[in-house]
């Protein structure tokens, strides 16, 4: 969930899909398009943190990714949207070299959407969620936030879209970077697909919190390439 230069080109892609797909940056514009597919891309992990109805939760992302900077913003976001404008699918990118400040502008979003008590709340729980789902290293490129439109999922939209991420740079990350992404371990379809795309399992790096709902036992993969 980290990159903070988005890559300015938009590409084409013809998909069987009614009309054609673009690729671009996403824009503030695109918060009400984006917030639900950022939440149905995590509705367990965004349930634990925030403690808060979906409804609710989804206001705060849409809130949250109007703003320019940290790891909800539409800065770090890139789309796939259609030919009459609607944004098909979804992918956040952090670079780790740039993450410095996320934890601290999260803490400011949630106090400027929030009380002081449930933020404090969410917090906590975020310590928890972060000892599964732990930021990006220096040298590592974490890709977050993996969410397509209901009406379009199984149709090749998002293999689509990780794979114009990978032709335009890497969203300005530079070359020779540890691509990685974490998916629930009960997310067996999530995890198949990242399979076919040429992810493969990290070994863990330590056991689960018990503080943690074993519903969010994660696993965290690296990108290899399609063999």
């Amino acid at each position: 969930m980290y990159a903070d230069q988005p890559a300015h080109a938009e590409t084409f892609y013809p998909d069987h899909q009614p009309g054609a797909l673009r690729f671009r940056p996403a824009r503030a514009e695109d918060a009400e398009a984006c917030a639900p597919l950022i939440f149905a891309s995590g509705v367990r992990e965004f349930g634990f943190f925030l403690g808060e109805p979906a409804e609710a939760c989804i206001a705060f992302l849409a809130f949250a990714f109007t703003s320019k900077f940290g790891r909800f913003s539409y800065r770090r976001h890139r789309v796939a949207v259609t030919g009459d404008q609607q944004v098909a699918a979804v992918l956040a990118v952090h670079d780790g070299r740039g993450t410095w400040f996320d934890d601290l502008h999260v803490a400011l979003m949630l106090l400027m959407f929030f009380s002081v008590g449930r933020t404090v709340r969410m917090l906590l729980r975020g310590l928890v969620l972060e000892s599964e789902l732990p930021a990006p290293k220096l040298t590592q490129t974490l890709i977050a936030h993996c969410a397509t439109l209901e009406t379009m999922r199984g149709t090749g939209v998002f293999s689509a879209l990780f794979g114009n991420f990978l032709r335009v740079g890497s969203m300005g990350s530079g070359g020779g970077r540890q691509i990685v992404l974490d998916v629930l371990v009960s997310n067996t379809r999530a995890y198949d697909l990242y399979r076919r795309l040429g992810f493969v399992e990290l070994p863990r790096r330590a056991p689960v919190s018990s503080r943690l709902p074993r519903e969010l036992e994660s696993v965290r993969m690296e990108f290899l390439g399609r063999a």
